[in-house]
């Protein structure tokens, strides 16, 4: 009789446990992390990466609500010419009497405009030609790649300005350009991811299923591949506002009297400006650093935070 008692006990015991482990599994299911989740916070981790979110996060504000923020008409001329900073001018005036910091404000909106749109038309062309070339491979990938390698081989700012000097320079023509002439690094970088994935099983599976070639490509290995290529989105929008200042410095760009920090930094090229009026150069000089330095922080944490390799 006790030697049955002790059987049942154990018994007991043995089903409490498995009981137990059952709950543990159910509840370590539940805490089971997404991968959305996982990367948002290797995001958090990379300080740099948030104080560049929190900055462009700012920026984009400040440029959408640009007129009703803006202290002064940014294509207003007043008599106040050259004007220093005071209370009435914060950043002072240029040499028409525009107020600096108004300007300053709607060239924001200029340059995350060019920054968004030519990668959004880049980064489709590239991703289009990428998938296509790694999933089809032979003849296609071969002339995909030759196209690709003879846009690569030529300067690409040089092959810039001489489009925009046949075309001629305005808002719209330089985020075209930007975004025809800078796909293909997007296009290499998607072939690569392509040419991995589809020799996964899955895919694999959904050629024998029959499934047709558009569906395997943009819901089977476009989603696999994304992660490089919003990376490298977030570096083509640094180029792209560092393009656009350049060209609209030298006058091929955004034209007056539309605001642009890079033709605001046109009138720095005078010795008596550089010297003695900073407040006409400075202020669009800082904010195309700034704002370069911020979408390259982003693309950092990204990278990291992405990176399938890190198990942290």
């Amino acid at each position: 009789m006790a030697m049955l008692q002790m059987s049942t006990n154990k018994a007991a015991g043995s089903g409490g446990g498995d009981g137990q482990l059952a709950e543990t599994a159910v509840k370590s299911s539940h805490k089971e992390e997404s991968y959305a989740g996982m990367v948002v916070r290797r995001f958090k981790k990379h300080k740099l990466a948030v104080a560049g979110l929190v900055i462009m996060t700012l920026l984009s504000l400040g440029a959408i609500m640009a007129p009703w923020i803006v202290p002064h008409d940014p294509y207003q001329v007043t008599e106040a010419f050259e004007a220093e900073p005071s209370a009435e001018h914060l950043l002072g005036t240029d040499q028409v009497g525009r107020d600096v910091l108004s300007r300053l404000i709607y060239a924001a909106r200029v340059s995350l405009m060019v920054g968004l749109g030519s990668v959004l038309i880049s980064v489709t062309i590239g991703t289009v030609l990428g998938l296509v070339s790694g999933y089809f491979g032979g003849l296609v990938d071969m002339a995909v790649m030759r196209v690709t390698d003879i846009f690569m081989s030529f300067p690409q700012l040089m092959l810039i300005l001489v489009v925009v000097s046949v075309v001629g320079p305005s808002l719209t023509n330089v985020i075209l350009i930007l975004g025809f002439l800078g796909w293909t690094g997007a296009a290499r970088l998607v072939r690569g991811s392509v040419l991995s994935i589809k020799q996964m099983d899955y895919v694999k599976a959904g050629v024998a299923l029959g499934l047709g070639t558009p569906r395997i490509l943009f819901k089977h290995i476009l989603p696999n591949a994304l992660a490089p290529i919003l990376v490298n989105a977030t570096f083509g929008i640094a180029g792209a506002i560092v393009s656009e200042a350049s060209l609209s410095f030298l006058g091929l760009g955004v034209q007056p009297p539309t605001a642009s920090w890079g033709n605001m930094l046109t009138d720095a090229q005078s010795l008596t400006v550089l010297t003695s009026q900073p407040w006409l150069w400075l202020p669009p000089g800082i904010m195309i650093v700034v704002s370069v330095l911020s979408v390259n922080f982003i693309g950092d944490g990204l990278r990291d935070a992405m990176d399938p390799k890190s198990l942290k």
